[in-house]
């Protein structure tokens, strides 16, 4: 049988974005303790996603244009973190004394939700960039998208505190750079 590389390249995506989840997964974390949360959106939810993101428009006009790049995607990753736990080593990279104090604040949402311990964001970053270097060897267009992962998180799809997107596609150029301001 002879085949053409589009007849496959969903399936080529989503394989990508499952070694990428393995790689961010196995990524180095702080203590060893492991609050990722990682999922996986194919092309049936990218346009609900879409729709969310059209919403912040008025707010962010960015948010449109950044909808119209995730539809250029076959595939996303959504990596996130629940780090609303310290460590317990009072580095004071949160913001608090100690971890004790930070153990009590109130956790607020505004995009995200927060304070986060320093570290966990620290693995979250660790994750996202194993990933993305994954992508890279593969040879996967990707790139690392606040915005989407706020959308997804508005839509209750995630329970991360705070999460990027990796939209995923396989064209002759990127489609998620040289993007047109709206």
């Amino acid at each position: 049988m002879v085949q053409n590389e589009r007849d496959f390249a969903d399936e080529a995506v989503k394989i990508s974005a499952y070694l990428m989840a393995e790689s961010a997964r196995t990524a180095p974390k702080s203590k060893g303790i492991d609050d990722l949360e990682i999922l996986y959106f194919g092309r049936e939810e990218i346009e609900k996603i879409a729709k969310k993101m059209e919403e912040f428009a008025e707010e962010d006009e960015n948010f449109k244009r950044d909808a119209d790049s995730l539809r250029k995607a076959k595939g996303v990753l959504l990596i996130g973190l629940k780090g609303g736990k310290s460590l317990g080593v009072n580095c004071g990279g949160c913001g608090f004394k100690n971890c004790s104090e930070f153990d009590k604040a109130k956790r607020i949402e505004v995009k995200f939700k927060g304070p986060n311990c320093a570290f966990k964001l620290v693995d979250l970053g660790i994750a996202l960039g194993s990933a993305v270097k994954l992508s890279a060897i593969i040879g996967v267009d990707t790139r690392i998208m606040y915005r989407i992962a706020l959308a997804v998180k508005k839509l209750g799809l995630t329970e991360s505190d705070i999460a990027f997107a990796i939209p995923i596609a396989v064209e002759g150029k990127n489609p998620f750079f040289d993007r047109v301001k709206k």
